[in-house]
């Protein structure tokens, strides 16, 4: 597994890489996206992501006209995507924000021309959302700019998801276990498809997008091998925003990253010894030496 992300080893033997979705929870504002670049460094990720859609081509058909309540009042759900899509010198300015900042920056584009402009501004990778992941032309595209390509699984069979991996190929791909419920129950998790990822793709870094409540499922999937964590950061979850109940807070997002390195730290590299901090309790408690 040599994937590397803005110059960070992806790995099983490397730290895990912890990505703030920040998505669509600024809400169209700048000022916002900055604040939440901020929470994603202060609390220890490597990395922050966001979503570009061309709308007109993105939205499907038949949602383009359907009225949405929204902080700017009734408008339909195609106006809404263009109220909240940044521009090409908005998107400057945060990713310039981001890299002062030490983080790595991507996006999830959601159709042809988001891959063109995304590559005009040189993201490290280029993330596949779960709902993306049978969108064929867009793979082929994404693939075609020989950057890393971190794809979410989520809403998807195998059978999908291996024709994906092959218009992708595996040499600079990262597979993210997701189940694409908002937020999402415990029961729905089904974690054991990450050691079945690592399986089945033995060359391909697999780790965990989540959209739970909480942290416990997430330093599970640590726990069950997940390489790369993505989960949801908010200024507040009480926020406007379809992703914000399922978003962590910036504390809780601190709390989370701590975890992780705690739990990663604990899982060892399997080769049993003795360690010094046993020597004393052995020497007084062990009566018969083998």
């Amino acid at each position: 597994m040599a994937v590397s992300i803005g110059g960070t080893s992806l790995g099983d033997r490397e730290p895990v890489y912890v990505i703030a979705e920040i998505g669509l929870n600024h809400n169209g504002d700048v000022d916002l996206a900055r604040r939440l670049i901020d929470a994603a460094a202060d609390a220890g990720a490597q990395a922050v992501k966001f979503q570009k859609r061309t709308p007109e081509i993105s939205t499907p058909e038949h949602m383009k006209s359907v009225l949405r309540q929204t902080p700017w009042g009734e408008m339909t759900y195609l106006d809404y995507r263009y109220r909240v899509e940044f521009n090409r010198a908005q998107y400057i300015e945060i990713s310039d924000h981001a890299t002062v900042r030490g983080l790595d920056w991507f996006a999830s584009p959601w159709d042809e021309p988001a891959v063109e402009f995304l590559e005009d501004l040189g993201v490290a990778a280029h993330k596949v959302a779960s709902a993306s992941l049978t969108d064929r032309g867009l793979l082929r595209a994404l693939q075609a700019t020989g950057k890393p390509i971190i794809l979410s699984t989520g809403m998807s069979t195998l059978e999908q998801i291996e024709l994906a991996v092959e218009d992708i190929g595996t040499e600079r791909l990262v597979l993210l276990h997701a189940t694409s419920t908002y937020p999402l129950p415990p029961h729905e998790a089904n974690l054991r498809m990450i050691p079945t990822l690592k399986a089945l793709y033995p060359s391909v870094p697999v780790g965990y997008s989540g959209h739970e409540q909480g942290l416990q499922i997430s330093l599970a999937a640590v726990g069950l091998g997940a390489v790369v964590v993505e989960r949801h950061i908010t200024l507040d979850r009480g926020m406007w925003g379809s992703d914000q109940q399922a978003s962590l807070e910036p504390n809780e997002f601190a709390a989370l990253i701590r975890d992780i390195r705690i739990v990663s730290e604990a899982l060892g590299d399997g080769v049993k010894r003795i360690y010094p901090g046993e020597l004393a309790p052995l020497a007084k408690l062990r009566r018969v030496t083998a």
